[in-house]
């Protein structure tokens, strides 16, 4: 599946969410619209048009910037097409999801010798995170933010999915997470801080912190830390098995972020009485 398929997928899942982030005002009566917009229709697999009471909101999610035709000239076709046939006010937005530095990413109008058309472009890039990390619809979208640390931002991303009750849906969003995630980062942090069996095992850890069971909260992190790191020096084991629950429920959030042992020594000295 592409990248901007992914997201496409999202919008047509979650279209509310959609639209409270990109028209907050607009978030009654939501659907998705199944249209051909009637003669011959520019195709991008990446188009989607939701539709709320009183207007209608044209996402197009861009991978690249170059394309035929133009993006600019694109948006100015549909938003005839969409003006046409359902006479209501149009909201288009272009949503870039890998960084670049090419204008056509900064610009916002279509202008030609008597035509000037506007739209919305977002650059992922430029984006808060906290929005994206706090929507499950929008989270696979939260590695693709602003951020000056790759690890701590994928490590976050990790910990809210982590958080997902239900085990499709956080398998599909892990999935979709991963996909996205890679427009950006290495497939070996992508898959230390991604994969499917480190989030199960993550979701187990915090069932049994949950349960206040602190012995086996420690056998459990133990296991962990021998998959992550392999053997692990019995002066540090001893300091993380007198830790309480609560301090190995901490401990537990913080390990995603950890790139090595040393990492985990850090954390004891200043998390700990040991």
């Amino acid at each position: 599946m592409s990248f901007d398929n992914v997201c496409k997928v999202l919008a047509e899942k979650y279209p509310a969410d959609f639209v409270q982030w990109l028209i907050p005002s607009e978030s009654k009566n939501v659907k998705v619209l199944k249209t051909e917009l009637s003669l011959e229709p520019i195709r991008a697999d990446s188009v989607i048009f939701i539709q709320t009471d009183n207007k209608i909101l044209h996402i197009e999610f861009q991978t690249f910037t170059q394309s035929k035709p133009g993006i600019s000239f694109r948006i100015l076709d549909y938003y005839v097409r969409l003006k046409r046939l359902y006479k209501c006010s149009i909201v288009q937005v272009v949503i870039f999801l890998q960084e670049t530095n090419d204008e056509i990413a900064f610009i916002e109008e279509y202008v030609d010798d008597m035509t000037t058309h506007h739209y919305r472009a977002i650059r992922m890039w430029e984006q808060d995170s906290d929005l994206f990390l706090n929507s499950l619809a929008l989270l696979p979208l939260a590695p693709l933010c602003r951020t000056d640390s790759s690890q701590n931002l994928l490590s976050q991303v990790a910990e809210q999915i982590v958080k997902i009750s239900d085990r499709e849906t956080r398998k599909n969003t892990a999935a979709y997470t991963e996909i996205l995630a890679g427009l950006r980062f290495d497939k070996s942090l992508i898959r230390r801080l991604l994969s499917e069996d480190i989030m199960q095992e993550s979701v187990i850890y915090q069932d049994i912190l949950q349960k206040g069971e602190q012995k086996e909260a420690f056998r459990f992190f133990y296991r962990l830390l021998n998959r992550r790191f392999g053997e692990i020096d019995s002066s540090i084991i001893e300091r993380i098995r007198i830790l309480s629950t609560e301090e190995l429920e901490v401990l537990g959030e913080d390990f995603l972020s950890f790139s090595d042992v040393s990492d985990l020594v850090t954390w004891l000295e200043k998390n700990s009485g040991s």
